[in-house]
């Protein structure tokens, strides 16, 4: 009985083994390809030029490669996005879990996990049947920044809710009865108190909608106008890393797909960058 406990053992340890295993080898995999087919031309091209060039014009008789304009607009909407969607969702997420009635929260609940599952284009049909009429009338222009971070900070709201809900679920009660014995109200408890001991996954859910809102394409492809131009405004349309790529990439051959390659390159680096600044701040946060 006990070899065969032991066999059982030995064979789920190698199980688990070969699967961490597996996500670091295609992590590698990806890492490799896209760094040795962008990083050539980025070399030709020169980095500087490539990264702050304004121009992109790969199909013209001297093609050019200027990434900046795509570099400021995926930064104005995934900033705008987050200002916009992450206050709605913390907050949400601390109705949901210290104020929400059991009756409303059997209904709130599926409704947020449905949010999560459904597909990014259907949400780009959204946008293009609501907010953009929505922002035209404001303006004149509904293929706009301003629709585009509309359209993304609904989109984080479920990573964020869901993800801020149950850390603040995680946090003991004990936390809760001690302040309230002490005297405080329900209201303080739980944002001077609750709020604050669950701040690691809060801001872990934050992190993780950054990254679903600066990697979004589909849905940005509808709403956001789709101009390599640099943004000049809320009610202008422009086009963002990950738009780009998608646009051109069925026709694209040669240099041109390889400075495509290249722009996926800067898209990693910008959410290795918010993924080391969230390690960064949770250690220190830490000692």
């Amino acid at each position: 009985m006990n070899h065969s406990i032991k066999m059982k053992e030995k064979t789920m340890h190698y199980v688990f083994f070969i699967s961490a295993l597996m996500s670091v080898i295609s992590l590698a995999l990806i890492i490799y390809f896209i760094f040795s087919n962008g990083l050539p031309v980025m070399f030709r091209q020169g980095i500087g030029s490539f990264i702050f060039g304004k121009v992109w014009k790969p199909t013209s008789a001297t093609p050019k490669y200027g990434l900046l304009p795509m570099v400021f607009g995926s930064l104005y909407v995934t900033l705008g996005a987050t200002l916009i969607g992450v206050p709605i969702g913390v907050l949400t997420a601390i109705f949901m879990a210290e104020f929400c009635p059991k009756g409303l929260y059997r209904f709130l609940k599926p409704a947020i996990s449905l949010m999560a599952s459904i597909p990014s284009i259907v949400y780009g049909f959204f946008a293009l049947q609501l907010l953009v009429p929505m922002v035209r009338e404001i303006q004149g222009n509904g293929y706009s920044m301003l629709t585009a971070q509309l359209l993304l900070a609904i989109m984080i709201l479920p990573t964020i809710i869901e993800l801020s809900e149950s850390s603040l679920r995680t946090v003991p009660r004990t936390y809760y009865h001690g302040s309230v014995g002490l005297g405080a109200t329900h209201e303080h408890t739980v944002f001077h108190v609750m709020l604050p001991a669950a701040k690691s996954g809060v801001l872990s859910s934050v992190v993780l909608g950054i990254g679903r809102a600066i990697g979004e394409t589909m849905a940005v492809v509808l709403v956001a106008g789709n101009q390599p131009v640099m943004p000049r405004g809320l009610f202008y349309g422009l086009r963002t890393l990950t738009t780009n790529i998608v646009m051109e990439m069925g026709y694209a051959a040669g240099e041109h797909r390889e400075a495509l390659i290249a722009t996926s390159v800067v898209l990693f680096i910008f959410i290795l960058i918010i993924n080391s600044l969230f390690l960064y701040l949770k250690n220190k946060e830490a000692k």
